[in-house]
């Protein structure tokens, strides 16, 4: 290196320290000189790093300051790179345009870089689709421009308001133009953007225009009644009341149960309230926790509620009194009263029942019965009968009866029987067959049977013959009779046994015959 070359380049290294205060590095690429540097790599990291303090690590210019003209030249390669793109003397002129100027105003550092094509542009109508209680979905559209390296996805990202960290969402780009931030707190808000990612780097976000506050999503209340409950609910006395009653509501609601519009008495009634249901619990039920009971689910200004009817009763008292009224033939009038006490609830009837004197056991009459009187009827000719009456409702009869105190004595009639003349008949009738013998043909080898039907008084003697020869004591016969009808079974018959059988009735008033053809074929012989 000559003394000429040194000398500018010690001249180089002294003139940067100006513009580095006023931001001149910025001013360097409208001169040319430095329009030539990003093409050696060095000068084209300032607009990426975005600040003045960066310069000084990534060019020449910057370091020749803090170290030496001439020592540092050779190393970041200025003083090289002077000979390839002119005389040291040019890039001295070049450099020195700033500083001939200083009052003149430079641009931040911060500036951003120009987009370039290699990287894709912000996401378009990037929009809330759903908020809750606990996360937020946003959704957006592709960007207009996927720059030259093709698209890999998105990287989301929020920022709680006050805080300047920016958190990710997913750690990696995804393929996606929805997703959902969770796990985020109530009353918390937050700033939402999303950036296209591509092999070149990650282009401008969208960013929303105002955050998302996440608020505790309110739910009306509502209580469900279980369908047993829609309707009055009956329990007897001393028996538990055991009511669950589910509801909805979102924070958890305020509970609260009235009697009869008054609230519910602590020493009888037991109320226990979860998240989700109500339990209302009465140990030994009393008639005088029969009533209106309402659930009441409130949650600000909105409220639900539910009235259950509940009704306790017993069984009722008996009548009040009883009277016979009125006894005749083999009838008996009845009149009573109705109880005083009706358990708490409509009777479904009364039940009359009777007892004669003599085995003074009860039998019922009438049931369900709703008059207060009555009449009972078909009673036995010379017994003497008590009545009784219960009452009935839903829990049953009652525990006693009202009975009368009168006895109905069923009197005997004179009564008068009028024989008439018996007429004997005589049944006596001859032999006559209701049902002949019918023509039969049979197989050899298989058993057959002849059957007819015969009407006579006295019973007749049955005779069997076949060609007019008794056969009766042939064991090849077998004859058997049932209600009027003889049966002949021929066992085991060969084309022998062929031939005309004759059944003849025989009794005192005469006599009666039927015969039929029987014929019996051989088996076909192969």
């Amino acid at each position: 290196m000559t003394a000429t070359s040194e000398a500018n380049a010690s001249e180089l290294a002294k003139v940067p320290s100006e513009p580095l205060k006023e931001g001149a590095a910025s001013e360097t690429p409208k001169e040319g000189a430095a329009s030539e540097t990003p093409k050696e790599g060095a000068a084209s990291e300032i607009p990426k790093e975005g600040a003045a303090s960066e310069a000084p690590k990534e060019g020449a210019a910057s370091e020749a300051p803090k170290e030496g003209a001439a020592s540092e030249a050779p190393k970041e390669g200025a003083a090289s790179e002077a000979p390839k793109e002119g005389a040291a003397s040019e890039i001295l002129e070049e450099t020195q345009v700033p500083v001939a100027t200083p009052e003149a105003p430079a641009p931040e550092a911060t500036a951003p870089a120009p987009p370039s094509e290699d990287v894709p542009s912000a996401p378009l109508l990037l929009t809330v689709e759903d908020v809750s209680d606990c996360s937020v979905t946003v959704s957006w559209e592709p960007p207009e421009k996927l720059g030259s390296q093709g698209l890999q996805g998105y990287v989301l990202e929020f920022r709680k308001e006050g805080a300047s960290e920016w958190v990710p969402v997913n750690a990696r780009p995804m393929m996606v133009t929805q997703q959902t931030v969770r796990n985020l707190a109530v009353g918390d808000k937050f700033f939402i953007r999303v950036a296209a990612v591509s092999s070149a780097g990650a282009g401008p976000p969208a960013v929303l225009s105002q955050p998302v506050h996440i608020r505790e999503i309110i739910e009306a209340p509502k209580i469900r009644v279980p369908r047993h409950l829609r309707q009055t609910y009956l329990r007897q006395v001393g028996e538990m009341v055991n009511l669950q009653i589910p509801f909805q509501g979102n924070p958890k609601p305020q509970v609260s149960w009235t009697h009869n519009g008054h609230a519910v008495d602590s020493k009888r009634v037991n109320v226990r309230t979860g998240d989700q249901d109500s339990i209302l619990f009465i140990r030994s039920a009393q008639r005088s926790d029969s009533g209106c009971y309402e659930l009441t689910v409130r949650l600000e200004n909105l409220e639900a509620r539910a009235a259950i009817n509940i009704l306790v009763i017993e069984k009722p008292q008996p009548p009040s009194s009883i009277r016979l009224v009125d006894v005749w033939g083999f009838n008996a009038a009845l009149e009573w009263t109705p109880p005083q006490d009706t358990g708490n609830t409509e009777l479904l009837g009364y039940t009359v029942q009777k007892a004669d004197k003599k085995t003074e056991q009860w039998f019922t009459v009438l049931e369900h019965y709703h008059p207060t009187t009555c009449t009972v009827s078909d009673l036995i000719m010379g017994n003497s009968y008590s009545f009784r009456v219960f009452s009935e409702n839903l829990c049953g009869l009652s525990d006693s009866a009202a009975i009368t105190k009168e006895l109905a004595h069923i009197k005997k009639t004179d009564i008068v029987a009028k024989l008439k003349d018996f007429v004997q008949r005589d049944f006596s009738e001859a032999p006559s067959f209701t049902q002949p013998l019918a023509d039969h043909t049979t197989t050899s080898g298989y058993s057959t049977q002849l059957s007819c039907s015969v009407r006579a008084s006295p019973k007749p003697k049955i005779f069997w013959m076949k060609n007019n020869m008794n056969i009766l004591g042939d064991p090849k016969y077998r004859t058997f009779s049932e209600q009027g009808v003889y049966t002949l079974e021929i066992r085991k018959p060969s084309p022998f046994d062929s031939g005309v059988y004759t059944c003849k009735a025989v009794n005192v008033l005469g006599e009666a015959s039927v015969d039929c053809r029987l014929e019996v074929k051989a088996l076909a012989t192969h």
